[in-house]
């Protein structure tokens, strides 16, 4: 299969998840419930109301309730908690999402953790990143779940496997590692400062790149027949690995746009969806283990 495959495309991951949520979520309506997730957006970046709207519509879409809450950019860490406890209480909404992020003023972490367990959809508290550890995360992070997603999908074999991973963030290269190691990889942590880098990752069976750099990750750093995951975003529709060079010595490759951002976006929804059922004791009979192992 991998053969056909050899560019890994997310929208087509993205599809067959919300396809399967969407019949989860008629069966979470015709009995009353309307799956809910709550964005807070502090201040006014483009960039991060951007990213807000798209997650707002694709949860229209599946007729999820997105509720959106604006907050004036001179918010303090104060009033942000007050209104995520708030939301904490509230038990019509089943996830709620911190958009990243927020201005200089607030303490990041203190609001990421007033965020309740049971609707942390995202992945972003501590006790999440503990729970993801030992492999029981309800809500893994969502970029992180949305690379094995694309994994499995694709039937590509993580086992054994040596991955390389290029990013070491509390909720994209830290998770990913733990989630690569819960599967039988053999995993190396690398980032920006690591000496050698370029051998380092010409030793990876996967390559995960999550720095945060444009066009970071080098053709001639991968190794022929390697698999590269590119987790980036960056201005310009770039990607942190160089996309011409490394498709070149790549067995199968995400592009960027279109691969694993729209999976992150469905995962999202997904735990969304997983949360509304969780809290009333719903269950699915769709077998969805294949996009969260």
């Amino acid at each position: 299969m991998l053969e056909q495959k050899r560019i890994l495309d997310g929208s087509c991951v993205a599809q067959e998840i919300k396809n399967e949520l969407s019949e989860r979520v008629n069966l979470l309506l015709a009995k009353g419930v309307i799956p809910c997730l709550a964005t807070i957006l502090v201040g006014d970046d483009p960039a991060s109301a951007t990213y807000v709207r798209m997650k707002g519509n694709a949860c229209n879409r599946l007729g999820i309730e997105s509720r959106r809450i604006s907050l004036d950019k001179d918010t303090t860490t104060e009033q942000l908690i007050h209104v995520i406890q708030q939301l904490n209480e509230d038990s019509g909404v089943h996830g709620i999402l911190l958009q990243h992020p927020v201005p200089t003023q607030i303490d990041e972490r203190a609001a990421f953790e007033s965020i309740s367990i049971d609707k942390d959809v995202d992945g972003v508290t501590t006790m999440g990143f503990a729970q993801n550890a030992f492999g029981l995360a309800a809500y893994p992070s969502c970029t992180p779940a949305a690379i094995i997603a694309i994994l499995d999908y694709y039937q590509i074999p993580i086992e054994g496997k040596h991955a390389i991973v290029v990013g070491r963030s509390p909720i994209l290269g830290k998770p990913v590692s733990l989630m690569l190691l819960n599967r039988n990889a053999t995993v190396t942590i690398c980032h920006s400062k690591t000496n050698n880098l370029d051998k380092i990752v010409g030793l990876g069976d996967i390559v995960v790149a999550a720095v945060g750099k444009p066009r970071f990750i080098q053709g001639d750093w991968i190794k022929e027949g390697a698999i590269v995951l590119d987790a980036g975003y960056n201005a310009g529709n770039m990607g942190d690995v160089y996309y011409e060079a490394c498709l070149e010595k790549a067995s199968a490759i995400t592009p960027v746009p279109a691969g694993v951002g729209p999976v992150t976006i469905a995962m999202l929804l997904k735990h969304t969806v997983d949360s509304a059922e969780r809290s009333h004791s719903f269950s699915h009979s769709v077998n969805l283990n294949e996009f969260n192992k």
